[in-house]
């Protein structure tokens, strides 16, 4: 079953909890064992690398389970990712010390990198066709909302106990959000497979329907990576109080994650096309860090911030959108499994650009980044026009 054909209402919430997890996990643990990885005996080359490591999973593995997804069923595989998270995560309450921090974090990322893509296929299947954008809208806020909270939520669990406290609440949550995806979410059956060749899979990865959307998604990862890692340093580099940079992370995670459910309900209204959505999304990244770039400042700080979450938020279930609406139903968890590559090689590439750049001078490299953005806006033009989809370009 479909939500192809059970367009009244599919239960997503449990999908939107998994979107939640994944965000949590990452967010989460990352900033509280960076924040305490002395006193957990991690050396800064230890920590390192277990901060890579989760994105490091997901970057291998996301495109083998998205296509695995399509083989058996998103439903198994979101399942059993959550159930893998868990264990993982059930690690740390009982073991500790480098090595099995890195173990579980590698686990972790790998169960993230199953149930996440396989979620997204499974939005995608199960949301009315005319309204995959809002449908899309929810599930990024909720992960926005992890995202955003998880170093709260993480900080906050640590301070009443420690660090294995943090683990065994997202062992809990991902169990608890297994057994709701097993018995809330409706089966969703795989579609019979069609002959596939390395020749179609280049022409599948190089159209401009897969392709544009990604680069997009990317930009957007790119940007939220590059403000949560290195505006922090611009407002050190200026004299801005710490609190107020993390502040402004804040407002970027909350913007976005308000504003992704209006802006895909809007877009499944017809008030604007993908193609409209995803240029303004690029445009309002590339304005932000040219902003922030040449007048850096608290208040362009904010501003970029506001603008960049607006951006994200207006580009992000509108790509998704466009992938679902024109991907071959068979391969849409490969699909959704290269996207989600491409937004994990975006959130990497965002740091490295503007802290590359920005040994000259680091506004540069904001500024910089603008022009990149400016580059995605370009690609953004060239979004093709799905059938049924609303509005004018």
């Amino acid at each position: 079953m479909t939500a192809r054909t059970n367009a009244s209402g599919p239960r997503l919430g449990p999908l939107y909890a998994a979107g939640f997890v994944t965000a949590f996990g990452a967010n989460g643990v990352a900033a509280v064992v960076g924040g305490t990885h002395a006193e957990l005996g991690l050396s800064l080359a230890w920590l390192g690398l277990f901060l890579a490591l989760y994105d490091v999973a997901e970057l291998i593995l996301k495109p083998v389970f998205g296509a695995l997804a399509d083989r058996i069923g998103p439903k198994p595989v979101i399942v059993g990712g959550l159930l893998a998270f868990g264990v993982a995560s059930l690690l740390g309450v009982f073991v500790g010390g480098a090595f099995w921090l890195a173990v579980i974090r590698l686990l972790q990322g790998a169960g993230a990198s199953a149930f996440s893509p396989a979620s997204s296929a499974a939005v995608a299947r199960l949301a009315p066709a005319e309204r995959t954008a809002t449908y899309f809208g929810r599930y990024g806020s909720w992960k926005g909302i992890g995202y955003a909270g998880g170093p709260v939520l993480g900080a906050l669990i640590v301070l009443v106990a420690d660090v294995r406290l943090l683990f065994g609440v997202l062992a809990m949550l991902a169990f608890a959000t297994a057994f709701a995806v097993q018995f809330a979410v409706a089966s969703i059956a795989p579609h019979p497979r069609k002959r596939s060749t390395l020749a179609t899979l280049v022409r599948s990865i190089t159209a401009r329907d897969f392709l544009v959307p990604v680069v997009v998604l990317a930009t957007g990862s790119a940007a939220i990576g590059a403000l949560t890692g290195m505006l922090p340093a611009l407002g050190t580099a200026i004299g801005v109080p710490l609190l107020l940079s993390t502040a402004a992370i804040a407002v970027l995670a909350i913007t976005s994650a308000l504003l992704q459910p209006l802006a895909g309900r809007w877009s499944d209204a017809g008030r604007y096309s993908a193609r409209t959505a995803t240029m303004a999304g690029t445009a309002a990244i590339a304005v932000a860090f040219v902003l922030v770039g040449l007048l850096p400042s608290v208040a362009t700080m904010f501003t970029a911030v506001l603008l960049t979450g607006l951006g994200v938020a207006l580009l992000t279930p509108v790509a998704f959108a466009h992938l679902a609406a024109t991907s071959s139903p068979d391969r849409l968890g490969r699909t959704m499994g290269s996207a989600e590559l491409g937004r994990e090689t975006g959130d990497a590439v965002g740091p490295l650009l503007i802290g590359f750049v920005g040994t000259a001078s680091l506004p540069l490299g904001f500024a910089g980044f603008g022009v990149l953005a400016t580059a995605a806006l370009a690609v953004a033009s060239r979004l093709p026009r799905p059938t049924g989809d609303h509005g004018s370009a």
